[in-house]
């Protein structure tokens, strides 16, 4: 049954209204999560507070945390620890990468635009579920967010791919690694979704306008569906699933073109 009722749930990259996140956080306190946002900066921290209190949470908590250094997450879960000796859920929305590295050519990736994209898009998600496995006492589940060029070369996506592919095979040796504490670590492969973040890929409107005549369901998919997917992954419903990625694209990814 679903029950997320009392449960302790971890939420990174909230940063404005039309955040896959934010979506999820949504849709987890609607199924009776208490929620702990993680934020990067005032400006992030500011985002939080007004679309919160615009939705009416309460018993919210907040904590910094920046995810490219391993002292700040440190700091952040020891705060979480403090306000919620046990986590029941996790949810890892967070990815970068420089504007300039996913256009043009993959091999004329920088080295240095290569290991941002990995450090924030990838391994944020190993040091975070290494900083939140001793809170996750009576086990659990985390998400995180991917995306189809992780499987197949999506124009203009470049090493963001590169780094889902890498964030997507983690998924699958952290369920292994965390399976014996009944620790769940899966991920949702979305659809495009129009968010500020997506407006730093080239041509993404008619990546878009392509997608809505060939997807089977004829249409993008809804931020809220995601949600809802990460809320069942969450939940009580989900027990026996780990180290899966779900699509949740309205059906492209089962297309051969």
């Amino acid at each position: 049954m679903l029950n997320l009722n009392n449960k302790n749930i971890v939420i990174m990259g909230v940063t404005n209204k039309w955040s896959i996140a934010w979506a999820c956080a949504k849709s987890l306190h609607q199924a009776g999560a208490n929620l702990i946002f993680t934020y990067y900066g005032d400006r992030s921290l500011r985002s939080i507070d007004k679309l919160v209190k615009e939705a009416g949470m309460e018993n919210v908590f907040n904590v910094s945390c920046d995810v490219t250094s391993d002292d700040s997450i440190q700091e952040a879960f020891k705060a979480i620890g403090s306000h919620a000796p046990v986590v029941h859920g996790l949810v890892h929305s967070v990815a970068f990468s420089k504007k300039e590295e996913l256009s043009g050519r993959y091999a004329d990736t920088s080295r240095d635009g290569y290991q941002l994209a990995q450090d924030v898009s990838a391994y944020s998600l190993v040091a975070v579920t290494k900083a939140v496995d001793p809170l996750m006492t009576e086990g659990g589940g985390i998400v995180t967010m991917s995306y189809l060029g992780g499987e197949r070369v999506v124009k203009n996506y470049n090493v963001m791919g590169v780094a889902k592919a890498a964030l997507e095979m983690s998924v699958r040796y952290l369920a292994n690694d965390l399976g014996e504490k009944q620790i769940r670590v899966n991920a949702i492969s979305a659809g495009p979704v129009k968010t500020l973040s997506a407006k730093g890929v080239s041509d993404f409107d008619k990546l878009c306008a392509g997608y809505e005549d060939k997807a089977p369901l004829r249409r993008m998919v809804k931020p809220e569906e995601i949600a809802k997917s990460c809320v069942y992954l969450l939940s009580d419903l989900s027990t026996g699933v780990t180290g899966e990625v779900l699509h949740v694209d309205c059906g492209y990814s089962i297309l051969g073109y």
